[in-house]
């Protein structure tokens, strides 16, 4: 009990202690009068909230993000009664200050959508109401105090531990209300897994054990054979967590000695395309995804390291899950000669799916996630094997221009609008170097007149931003050209956004 004596006091209680064989180690049961208690105030309103969201396989969190015209922030539209987002307290109204470890609050919609689809099957909002956000901003509270985080590498642990001839060479402290800490055997499989001392356990191979018996915790780790994964949290992640107020969330979690990661390959493509064939089809667990096929010797897939089932997870970094084949090859051809894909082999696919995590939280190194495109490259990748339906597209009116673009890395079209004070059009108020919209020729000031035929300003504005966010590529854009009329018109340039709410 020596080295579990540091977890919390324990003078006045009177361990308890059973020997399990077949895990080859101690494991006592330490019954506590009370557990620990959260010092959050609950009733503080400037107080951020946090929400534990998680989905089933092809469902969604339940609720919808809407970018505001002209306004700052991420701010919930709406809310899926019974689903999960209204069961963990979302509320319609909330902004989104935190996605993860990682602050959004001034990040542009995109990145927001991006780092929540990349979260996989449970994320972690920190939200506040948007009428309480903007009273603690007006009284100039830090960013610190307005959306708090953990401080630098203090996150929960995913521990890959393989028994040895010790076993798992760690001892269960259970609390009164089901709550687990665990002592380690001095140089075990557990401590050599990167399992710290004193550390608070919360889940066994994906399954929460809040509320397990001990009987039961004991059952799940026999099962788990020659090997188990655990998600844990060390005294000060605990501590921190609880001053915050905040979850031990999976979604925070570091990965150490996991036993499959995801691989970034990088393709530039030869004279005889990629070389290999993308199917959506339902993997050997039964989920549907995109799998590579077919990968052709000596072409630039299988120089870049893909095998044959090969589950693909994301193009350029950007999630592809949920897609529709048609909408995951055109991410691909909006690369252009330049790819970059995030994919699993099977053994990976299956760990990933069993601790209920996106493998995207766990790239060993985030910068390899981005797309490695040549900046300077303007071609697009042939479409003779990449089929997308065609648009019907109304004649250019006299004196204005038609540019075609296609969604670049992440889907994004790389520009923003905003609108005019009289709220009668709508202007590209930026255009991202490098971008679709850049080489498609959009120039900031542009007039935007049509959106695939349709006229935009006006009342109809709203529910044609609506229709560009949801419409198939290739997307046509009637313009006109700038004036220096236009661009006083602005309303806060940098503000504007071009896409409407999105179902999350």
């Amino acid at each position: 009990m020596e080295a579990a004596a540091g977890l919390r006091d324990m003078a006045s209680f009177t361990p308890k202690f059973k020997f399990n064989p077949k895990l080859g180690i101690d494991n006592p049961v330490l019954s506590l009068a009370e557990d620990h208690q959260d010092s959050s105030d609950p009733w503080n309103p400037k107080q951020p909230r946090f929400c534990l969201l998680s989905k089933e396989d092809g469902k969604s969190f339940g609720f919808h993000l809407q970018h505001q015209l002209g306004r700052a922030g991420h701010v919930v539209c709406r809310v899926e009664p019974g689903s999960s987002a209204q069961k963990q307290g979302l509320r319609v109204g909330d902004r989104i200050l935190a996605v993860n470890s990682n602050v959004v609050d001034r990040e542009d919609h995109i990145v927001v959508v991006r780092h929540i689809r990349a979260s996989g099957p449970r994320v972690l909002l920190t939200v506040l109401a948007q009428h309480v956000y903007e009273v603690v901003r007006a009284q100039q509270e830090s960013d610190a105090r307005l959306c708090p985080l953990l401080g630098l590498g203090v996150r929960p642990r995913l521990c890959h531990v393989v028994r040895d001839e010790g076993g798992f060479g760690l001892s269960v402290i259970q609390g009164a209300q089901g709550s687990c800490w665990l002592a380690l055997s001095a140089g075990g499989a557990a401590e050599r897994a990167g399992v710290p001392t004193g550390a608070r356990l919360l889940e066994v191979n994906g399954v929460s054990v809040d509320k397990f018996t001990y009987n039961q915790l004991s059952r799940k780790l026999w099962q788990s054979g020659e090997q188990v994964t655990l998600l844990v949290a060390g005294p000060e992640v605990e501590e921190q967590c609880r001053q915050l107020g905040m979850p031990l969330a999976a979604p925070l979690a570091e990965g150490w000695a996991l036993p499959a990661t995801p691989r970034c390959l990088h393709l530039e493509k030869g004279p005889q395309g990629f070389g290999f064939l993308l199917r959506e089809e339902k993997g050997p667990d039964g989920r549907l995804g995109h799998f590579l096929w077919e990968v052709d010797p000596g072409l630039p897939a299988e120089k870049a390291g893909m095998q044959d089932g090969d589950r693909l997870v994301a193009v350029a970094g950007e999630s592809v899950e949920g897609l529709s084949h048609e909408e995951t090859v055109c991410r691909i051809r909006a690369q252009g000669t330049y790819v970059s894909l995030i994919v699993l082999d099977p053994e990976a696919d299956r760990f990933f799916n069993m601790v209920r995590l996106s493998p995207l939280l766990f790239l060993e190194n985030k910068d390899t996630a981005a797309s490695s495109r040549d900046p300077h490259s303007t071609s697009r990748t042939e479409t003779e094997d990449l089929p997308v339906k065609d648009t019907a597209l109304t004649p250019c009116p006299a004196g204005c221009r038609q540019c075609f673009l296609y969604p670049g890395p992440g889907g994004g079209y790389g520009f923003r609008l905003s609108g005019v004070a009289s709220g009668l059009c709508l202007f590209v108020s930026q255009v991202t170097p490098g971008g679709s919209a850049a080489r498609a020729g959009l120039e900031t000031g542009d007039v935007v007149l049509e959106v695939n035929g349709c006229a935009v300003g006006g009342d109809k504005g709203p529910e044609r931003l609506q229709q560009l966010s949801e419409a198939e590529p290739p997307l046509c854009l009637t313009l006109a050209a700038r004036t220096q009329q236009s661009l006083e018109a602005w309303i806060s340039p940098g503000s504007g956004e071009d896409w409407a709410p999105t179902s999350l």
